[in-house]
């Protein structure tokens, strides 16, 4: 059955005959409060630009992989006067006078995190999973140790050892890779690989995978050469929360995570670990990496951890899966090769190269039809493929009836140029029926 998007979803209303502008055509949302409305009168440029930035939301598809339409709860502690507060530090410890009330919110941000995926603790300040990461590094490294990781072009992160990141540059990576026959991590290389460089630790993570990682072999590997596991499950955190995925806790030494993406809360961080590492991880984020948290991000982590403790997420968790395994179904009907096979997760990645087309190419034809997508390496090859989640669209109400709708635009856009506009013309009908919020923005 369909699950409930954010916010109960009426009848969208009748478009609009005529836009002059995006500030002119549209009243301020109900789920951006009366903060908008002050935003509206003071400075009406940048408010015809949100206004804009939410019409493109609310009239295309979204399926970029990291992306979600967050609670109208969560938009409203973005939008409160914690974001006044400065607050080095940590509850009960911070290098600035006021903290009592932010302090609180840190300690139930931190002790809904631990109690959502059964952590001894939880780090609710970083800024990105990025800072996440780096913060990990920080408390387990040193410059110039060896890390073994999924290389990038076969789905690491830049933070997984890109030269033209910090991690690539501070610490001598070493890249492992999936099976060129089966698309999946090659395991027996993991542990040759580990033998071969004796890392300090391995990461277990990437952009692009679309099924489950076996933590425990990871685990395994890790201590027959005596290294740490850091996961980083930025992409399945979301789905670990609803219980529609293995969770990587009782495995890794820490966990990295974004609180955005399946997750639906604010763009920022999260770490976990074990209680003997929290100290390490804790002075790793501040002083190490960063500065004063941003409590009101920490309050909007805090509303979607308690959002993600409900059955109703769970629920939307597990239709996510099964909308992204119903819109591989759907692509490969269309002739789209589906790496992997399939999905376990709200991710798929897929191959237009039967369709005789590049990937620029097709997400630039997927684009004019307002069908949003990222494109990705299609390891261990160089071709390139497109990348996408179901994350949103589930959100906005969306289930498998639709992901067969979804299937066959994106099967027509890509087919050739002079389509995209009938194409587009479907897509908004069917996004409009599903506004990601009370009302049609």
């Amino acid at each position: 059955m369909p699950v409930s998007p954010v916010s109960p979803v009426g009848p969208a209303p009748a478009r609009a005959a005529a836009r002059p502008s995006a500030a002119a055509a549209h009243p301020p949302h109900p789920a951006w409060g009366h903060g908008f409305e002050v935003l509206l009168r003071e400075d009406p440029e940048l408010a015809g630009l949100l206004l804009g930035e939410a019409e493109r939301q609310a009239t295309g598809l979204q399926l970029v992989a990291a992306e979600n339409f967050t609670s109208p709860a969560v938009l409203a502690a973005l939008g409160s006067p914690l974001t006044n507060k400065y607050a080095e530090g940590y509850p009960g410890a911070r290098h600035h006078g006021g903290c009592e009330l932010v302090d609180l919110a840190e300690r139930i941000a931190v002790e809904r995190a631990k109690g959502l995926f059964d952590a001894e603790h939880a780090n609710v300040q970083p800024h990105s999973g990025t800072a996440a990461v780096l913060a990990a590094y920080a408390a387990l490294l040193r410059p110039g140790d060896t890390v073994l990781a999924m290389g990038l072009r076969h789905g690491g992160h830049l933070t997984h050892g890109s030269p033209a990141n910090f991690s690539g540059r501070w610490f001598d990576f070493v890249g492992y890779g999936v099976r060129e026959d089966t698309g999946l991590i090659d395991y027996a290389q993991v542990r040759a690989l580990a033998g071969k460089h004796r890392p300090k630790a391995i990461v277990c993570g990437s952009i692009s995978y679309p099924r489950h990682v076996d933590y425990a072999a990871f685990r395994e590997i890790a201590d027959e050469v005596g290294a740490r596991l850091i996961v980083d499950a930025a992409h399945p955190i979301g789905l670990i929360a609803g219980g529609a995925a293995p969770s990587p806790v009782p495995y890794a030494d820490v966990v990295c995570a974004t609180t955005h993406k399946v997750l639906r809360g604010p763009r920022g961080g999260l770490i976990l670990c074990g209680a003997r590492l929290a100290e390490q991880v804790d002075r790793a984020v501040f002083p190490f990496t960063q500065g004063g948290a941003q409590m009101h991000t920490v309050a909007a982590k805090a509303v979607a951890f308690g959002e993600a403790a409900t059955p109703a997420f769970t629920g939307y968790a597990h239709q996510v899966v099964a909308n992204a395994r119903a819109l591989a179904a759907a692509l490969a009907a269309e002739g789209l090769g589906i790496v992997t096979g399939g999905t376990d997760t709200h991710l798929l990645v897929a191959d237009v190269s039967p369709l005789a087309l590049d990937a620029a190419t097709a997400r630039r034809r997927l684009a004019a039809a307002a069908i949003v997508l990222d494109v990705c390496a299609l390891a261990p090859g160089a071709a390139r493929g497109l990348r996408m989640g179901t994350a949103a669209l589930t959100t906005q109400g969306m289930a498998e009836a639709e992901m067969a709708v979804v299937g066959r635009l994106l099967g027509a856009a890509l087919r050739g140029e002079g389509r995209e506009g009938a194409v587009r013309a479907e897509v908004a009908d069917l996004a409009g029926r599903f506004p990601p919020y009370r009302s049609h923005m």
